[in-house]
């Protein structure tokens, strides 16, 4: 299916004196659209993000992948979180433009997907319609808390959360609290054997490939669900510190 799938380069304008890149593919038939945001060491053409934007396209998801400013100067710092929420809102903007008829849907890979919620509870991104985390950093490695996840009792738009059971960013029993405490919003779709970047060990007799193809399946899955006329959004109030985005992950 793949030769069916277009892929547009764009350009996306921040803010003032501020554009980064971005790509567009569309599939086939597309039933919703995904605004995905890459990771913090890797920018949106890493092998794992175009994987993502291939397989979701084959499931009818269309992609927005775009980089963040500090990945398009070729800096290995990421942005401070108001620049990373305005690449967010940038792309957010951009993708209504490109399909406005298509349910959308924001997220993206462990910091791209942590910046898009911070977004959201910060002030609600314009016709979204639930986030997708691949992989929600919860915790630095071996620094197990929740504090990344306090602004998340703040969303009231649904959120997927795909999460490998070796997730070093994650311990279980932390990210079980988080997830209790968000009630219904709340989805939770392990990735049986995979680390935090989805990777397998040999000896699980699992393969990459396979499970990328899972991911991008419960998470296309969990969109088709969910493309119903979005609930109105409670309007924007005070909340907890959204902590700092250069904090790894």
């Amino acid at each position: 299916m793949e030769h069916f799938v277009k892929e547009r380069r764009l350009s996306l304008r921040v803010e003032p004196g501020t554009t980064v890149s971005a790509l567009y593919r569309t599939a086939p038939h597309a039933a919703a659209l995904l605004v995905l945001a890459h990771g913090a060491g890797a920018g949106m053409t890493h092998p794992f993000m175009t994987a993502m934007a291939e397989r979701l396209a084959e499931a009818g998801v269309s992609t927005l992948r775009f980089q963040f400013p500090y990945m398009e100067a070729g800096s290995k710092r990421p942005d401070r979180p108001a620049v990373a929420h305005a690449a967010i809102r940038a792309a957010v903007t951009k993708a209504t433009k490109l399909a406005p008829a298509l349910p959308l849907f924001a997220g993206g890979k462990s910091f791209g997907g942590r910046m898009a919620s911070q977004a959201q509870a910060l002030e609600p991104l314009p016709n979204v319609r639930g986030l997708v985390f691949l992989g929600f950093p919860l915790h630095p490695p071996e620094k197990p808390s929740v504090e990344r996840a306090a602004h998340l009792s703040e969303i009231r738009i649904p959120l997927l959360f795909i999460q490998g059971t070796r997730d070093a960013l994650a311990q279980p029993a932390l990210l079980q609290e988080v997830l209790k405490s968000l009630g219904k919003r709340a989805t939770y779709r392990p990735v049986r054997e995979a680390d935090h970047s989805f990777g397998v060990l040999v000896r699980s007799g699992r393969r990459d490939p396979e499970v990328l193809s899972e991911v991008a399946e419960v998470a296309a899955k969990w969109i088709g669900k969910r493309k119903g006329r979005p609930r109105p959004t409670p309007s924007r109030r005070p909340i907890r510190s959204v902590g700092n985005a250069r904090k790894g992950v």
